[in-house]
């Protein structure tokens, strides 16, 4: 079996998740669409590993191995001989069908297409292919590097022989691999997601402030960050987006997006990577 890693999409989440295969040892050939991207996310794989450097978790050495290891590209032929790509573009159904349709008939009949949406449907997706058996959903956790869980989605047609050796990759990887069924936004964003639903239409209805919305649910139930703290850190954009599926999905009314949301992105206030949402950065 081929030892290359392919990733698609050199953002947050996939600069991550070639971070985390090239230091389990795998050679890692990350594409995207422009250079510019590629090397935005090269940039954040040398900071993250440098923060590990500077509190000597890591030798200088061993981190300049682990930058070698990973190959970028604008060109999709060159995952070809990847034995599994994960595909980690923007949270959209058009977007990510024409990702696998064009990596069906570039890669290997045996390699795994995997995609790491937090949200939309893996039998869909394995349906545009000619492998359906051999696509499955690894949805890493933000920030990848630090963050244990991989969601493993198995679609209606996902074989065993995928699922599992897409299991013990991520145990590879020095993940944690908990699966569940396809179904809209997963586990982790069918219950997250509401959550942070609700704390938004709080602060429409004017129920608390953001400080009191984010402090009442970091002091009394314990939550590291309050919900509107990490809708700014996700994006509010990605958290419409995954509204939305839910919405779609369920035909359900309890996962309506709030007002509120929809007016932010409106307006381009999408959190932390715009410099505001529904704080100020």
């Amino acid at each position: 079996m081929s030892e290359i890693f392919g990733v698609v999409g050199s953002g947050t989440m996939g600069a991550g998740i070639a971070q985390v295969a090239a230091r389990a040892g795998c050679a890692v050939v990350m594409h995207d669409v422009a250079e510019e991207f590629l090397a935005r996310g090269m940039k954040a794989i040398d900071k993250s590993l440098q923060r590990d450097v500077d509190k000597e978790r890591l030798e200088p050495s061993e981190k300049a191995a682990i930058i070698a290891r990973i190959n970028t590209t604008t060109d999709k032929a060159l995952l070809r001989d990847a034995f599994i790509v994960v595909e980690a573009a923007t949270e959209d159904l058009a977007v990510k069908t024409r990702i696998f349709k064009s990596l069906d008939g570039s890669v290997s009949a045996h390699a795994i297409l995997a995609s790491n949406t937090s949200s939309i449907s893996i039998t869909k997706l394995g349906a545009v292919t000619q492998r359906a058996e051999r696509v499955i959903g690894m949805h890493f956790m933000n920030p990848v590097p630090l963050m244990k869980l991989v969601e493993i989605i198995r679609g209606a047609a996902t074989s065993d022989r995928t699922y599992e050796e897409v299991r013990l990759l991520t145990e590879r990887l020095g993940k944690i691999p908990l699966e569940c069924r396809d179904s809209p936004g997963f586990i982790s964003n069918r219950v997250l997601m509401p959550m942070i639903n609700e704390a938004v239409f709080a602060l429409y209805e004017g129920v608390a402030s953001r400080e009191s919305i984010d402090g009442i649910m970091k002091l009394g139930m314990n939550h590291p960050m309050g919900p509107l703290a990490l809708a700014d850190f996700i994006g509010l954009d990605v958290c419409l987006a995954i509204m939305n599926v839910l919405h779609d999905g369920f035909s359900d009314s309890k996962y309506r997006p709030c007002p509120l949301l929809k007016r932010y992105v409106d307006a381009g206030w999408l959190g932390k990577k715009s410099g505001r949402g529904f704080y100020e950065y």
